[in-house]
């Protein structure tokens, strides 16, 4: 449904280094830098960072990324804390959502909630 999507950030090069670090712990990159944004996927950007250009004030926004396993859900919250994150909700199944859920959730840079989700069977 969605192409790609993008956040504006208040401390661009902190934000870069903190979705370089958690994003690599899914196997997704950097795949193209355009100076004031930059945009992250697996084949083609699909999450975009950039400068905070327009607007103001702060609404949180909340992103969940695929995980391929349960491994890459803890690697990224591990990334995200040795990066600055705070950890919202540790890693752990939520059967409130369905029974193989899989999440755990940190606060990116600029406040945002992230969270790195699987959805298959331990």
């Amino acid at each position: 449904m969605l192409d790609h999507v993008g956040l504006q950030c208040a401390d661009y090069p902190a934000s870069q280094r903190f979705y370089d670090a958690v994003l690599g712990e899914l196997g997704l990159t950097r795949l193209m830098d355009v100076g004031v944004a930059c945009g992250y996927g697996a084949d083609h950007p699909v999450f975009w960072i950039g400068l905070h250009e327009t607007g103001t004030g702060f609404r949180e926004s909340h992103l969940a990324f695929a995980a391929a396993d349960r491994a890459a859900v803890d690697a990224f919250v591990a990334a995200a804390v040795a990066h600055g994150g705070e950890v919202l909700h540790e890693p752990r199944v939520r059967p409130e959502y369905h029974e193989h859920y899989y999440g755990g959730f940190v606060r990116d840079p600029d406040g945002n909630n992230v969270e790195a989700v699987c959805h298959r069977p331990g």
